[in-house]
């Protein structure tokens, strides 16, 4: 494969540019879900709309942006007002018709022209502290407004999107909007005030240099349009190119320990070298792209300087212009240019932030959860009784995972799916829990359709324990108040002893105030399990998920665990997913899936005695896939 080949391979890969491809397996391991990978990259949909959606965010301070605004006014009136001063400084005290200078009128003169000068400081200072509140409670609201989104987004986006690429929203996008924000919304006001005041001086002053300055103006400005055209694009590229680089660290770092197993060091070295040389790239067209913009725009204005300064020596040599006025005009042709300059210099940030607005408002455009139904039924506590009625589902359309499942459950019953991997049975407790929704068929709790429940309410009464962990940073009393926020410290050791695992909590160095990072680095694999199966103990959810719970921890480990399970699985109706096919013996109801279909179901021992396809997987004669 060529460098140019891996790049696209791997842009698809993790970031949200280019085509759209699936995504490896997602929480339900190869039968979990493929879909496409975001699409939410590419050229700007609307920039005007972009624009308007992004200052919708500083309108709840229309007040204080006044006052920075007239601020930015005052600052500017002032540094007109102090440069026009020159005229009268030089024609009355310094150089007057009559050849006499005035020491006093000039010390006045300049004493005023400083107080001008300091108004204006003072203006400035003010509007730059307005400013920076005003940005940075508008970056509060942007960051609030993700997060609130991303809780509001279903499993699908997740499983379908790179966490790394997701974060770079928060980092990097957000930053560059921050930064235009603080500068260059002034900026630009200021700058076109300046415009306009300086043109209206340059006017008074002397309006056969002010027509040449015009007349260089078309040009400077259709230069700068050229260039800003030029470099949006790249500017796009570059955020999506940062976006492919966080998403691949974030992948790699997260699974550091299997890049190791399969000494796949090299490789990885390789893949992020392509991937950083890449965003090297487009980060110099972009930068270059930006950055000749204060040096062209700077270059035109030094020309229009030049023949503006020319032809005003020719008219003071004829007697037609005076030599205050050429020394005032000449200046405001300078500053006629500063704030073009600033302005252009300004399109680099930006771009920068318009790319990153769009990235995003294009998570906060996803379709959220569909909401509940206003005539949605509270689900106050289930009985456990579970039917699957003809379900039918795919993660793609034209991918059935599962085809026609039917099964009831009553109350209290412990049943277990087990089959080759790909089979379904994760699937099966994905829609149990809505985070994906049936394509055809019904699902029954108690009798009622899952979809005619509130979701919060179905989801608080399923607990579930996973095989892949997951503790939040925090202590492990936390860890296990997370299955319910308001349980009592009593509560979370009845849950601990519940999951056997208090014992090994009382063994760690600060017992249950044990401070957990890196997702409990600090941990066996086991223990973390007991923790996780502690939390779901505490919810006291009346239907109960294991899925494969058990299948990454040693055996003397596997039964601490399953004694947890079996003191958590009293009096709740259970769902089962192992490969370990001893752990199901003692189950209601063994289902055996295969290609999203039942092949067989029954006791252990019946199972065994059709000697079917459960008696090959059970006696070794035909192993698992």
């Amino acid at each position: 494969m060529t460098r140019e080949e891996r790049l696209e391979h791997l842009l698809k890969k993790y970031s949200y540019g280019g085509k759209q491809e699936t995504k490896g397996p997602g929480p339900g391991g190869p039968g979990g879900p493929h879909g496409p990978r975001g699409g939410m990259g590419g050229k700007p949909k609307n920039t005007k709309q972009t624009f308007k959606r992004l200052f919708s965010y500083i309108s709840a301070y229309k007040g204080l942006l006044i006052v920075g605004l007239l601020c930015v006014v005052l600052s500017t009136v002032s540094t007109l007002a102090g440069s026009y001063m020159l005229r009268p400084i030089i024609n009355d005290f310094i150089a007057p018709e009559n050849g006499q200078g005035n020491l006093q009128g000039l010390a006045i003169a300049l004493v005023v022209m400083a107080g001008v000068y300091a108004l204006g400081i003072i203006a400035t200072y003010f509007q730059s502290r307005i400013m920076v509140h005003i940005s940075q409670n508008a970056l509060q609201k942007i960051r609030d407004d993700l997060y609130g989104k991303m809780q509001q987004l279903p499993i699908r986006f997740f499983d379908t999107n790179s966490h790394g690429e997701l974060m770079s929203r928060y980092t990097n996008d957000v930053d560059n909007i921050g930064d235009m924000l603080n500068n260059t919304v002034t900026s630009i006001f200021s700058g076109v005030l300046t415009l306009v005041g300086t043109l209206s001086m340059m006017l008074y002053t002397n309006v056969w240099l002010t027509l040449i300055t015009l007349v260089f103006l078309p040009l400077i400005a259709k230069a700068g349009g050229a260039i800003a055209s030029y470099s949006r694009r790249f500017f796009r590229e570059q955020q999506v190119a940062l976006g492919a680089v966080n998403g691949y660290i974030e992948e790699s770092v997260t699974g550091q320990k299997v890049v190791k197993v399969f000494n796949h060091e090299e490789i990885c070295e390789e893949e992020f070298d392509v991937l950083n040389r890449d965003l090297r790239d487009k980060q110099i067209r972009a930068q270059f792209s930006g950055g000749i913009m204060g040096p062209v725009m700077g270059n035109l204005s030094q020309i229009t300087y030049a023949v503006t300064a020319g032809v005003g020596g020719v008219l003071c040599a004829l007697k037609k212009f005076d030599i205050g006025g050429l020394t005032v005009f000449v200046n405001f042709s300078r500053q006629f240019s500063r704030p073009i300059n600033e302005i252009s210099q300004q399109m680099t940030t930006i771009f920068s932030a318009l790319a990153g607005a769009e990235r995003v408002f294009a998570v906060m455009d996803q379709e959220p959860e569909k909401k509940d139904a206003p005539s949605a039924l509270p689900m106050e506590s289930s009985q456990g009784k579970v039917e699957l009625c003809h379900v039918t589902f795919g993660y793609e359309p034209e991918k059935v995972i599962l085809k026609d499942i039917t099964l009831q459950v009553q109350p209290g019953q412990k049943i277990a799916f087990v089959g080759s991997t790909g089979a379904g049975k994760t699937t099966i407790t994905n829609l149990l829990n809505r985070f994906y929704d049936i394509d055809q068929g019904k699902i029954l709790i108690d009798g009622v359709d899952i979809r005619d429940y509130r979701r919060d309410d179905l989801r608080r009464n399923i607990a579930m324990v996973l095989q892949d962990t997951h503790l939040f940073t925090g202590t492990v009393r936390e860890n296990i108040r997370y299955g319910r926020l308001d349980a009592t410290d009593e509560e979370v050791i009845a849950a601990a002893k519940t999951a056997s695992a208090h014992s090994f909590i009382m063994r760690l160095s600060d017992g249950y105030d044990t401070m957990l990072t890196g997702d409990g680095a600090n941990l066996s694999q086991g223990q973390r399990q007991l923790l996780n199966i502690a939390r779901a103990a505490l919810s006291k959810a009346p239907i109960l998920v294991l899925d494969e719970a058990t299948s990454s921890v040693d055996t003397r480990t596997e039964m601490h665990i399953e004694h947890g399970m079996d003191r958590l699985m009293k009096n709740r109706t259970t769902f089962v997913i192992a490969h370990r096919l001893s752990t199901v013996r003692n189950a209601d109801c063994i289902y055996v899936l295969e290609h999203g279909e039942i092949m067989e179901s029954g006791s252990h021992q019946e199972l065994l005695a059709q000697h079917g396809r459960y008696y090959e997987l059970y006696t070794g004669k035909k192993e698992l896939d």
